[in-house]
């Protein structure tokens, strides 16, 4: 089983580092297949545009997907495109890791999900969802939140499943993934030494069984 690992925090000593470091060490050691993607670490540009491509297919008016169409026939997607769209293509199971911001996903983070779900590779017209190009995979969220877990109901942030399902449907479902329960670490700036470890034997237990979950 090949999993890629997807973490988009700043700080190395942060408890998404922790996670995401967890996460690398307890799948190795069962014997999975791990591939990552630090984005900051590896100083990804998630700025999404012309850079994307060595060259354009049409340099009077700059469209996107049509751009991505025509990179993927002619091989002219930029270096760091090709090589994080090589370990989505490689892995059975996606996970991203990161810190809930604004109710979304760092920027960082969706720039990459901008760049690297191109056109004619990830979709296409017709092959969505149940017909998508990434139909077997699992994907999943790994996600850390500032407020606890009391504040994320229907009278006030929203049931955290509500909020994620922008992420779930609108990209891994669109996609073709299948979407496991996301795993969530609530208040984790007040989290004391011990809350945290106990956090991170849970984290460890699921990841031993995560390619016998079921869909969300």
């Amino acid at each position: 089983m090949k999993v890629l690992i997807v973490l988009a925090h700043p700080e190395e000593k942060s408890f998404n580092a922790a996670l995401y470091q967890q996460a690398v060490k307890t799948l190795k050691k069962a014997g999975y297949e791990v591939r990552t993607s630090d984005l900051y670490k590896i100083g990804f540009q998630p700025v999404s545009g012309k850079e994307n491509f060595t060259q354009l297919n049409n340099t009077e008016f700059f469209k996107q997907q049509d751009e991505e169409v025509s990179a993927l026939q002619q091989n002219t997607f930029s270096s760091d495109i090709v090589a994080e769209q090589e370990k989505v293509e490689w892995c059975d199971i996606m996970i991203w890791q990161f810190p809930l911001y604004w109710f979304s996903v760092p920027a960082i983070l969706k720039g990459w999900i901008d760049k690297v779900f191109s056109m004619g590779k990830f979709y296409d017209n017709g092959r969505i969802f149940d017909n998508g190009f990434s139909v077997g995979k699992k994907a999943m969220l790994s996600v850390t939140a500032g407020g606890p877990e009391k504040n994320y109901s229907k009278e006030k942030y929203g049931d955290i499943n509500a909020i994620l399902f922008p992420i779930h449907r609108g990209v891994f479902e669109f996609l073709g993934f299948s979407t496991l329960q996301p795993q969530v670490a609530y208040s984790v700036e007040r989290l004391s030494n011990e809350e945290r470890a106990l956090l991170l034997n849970k984290w460890t237990e699921r990841l031993l069984h995560i390619d016998q979950e079921n869909n969300l």
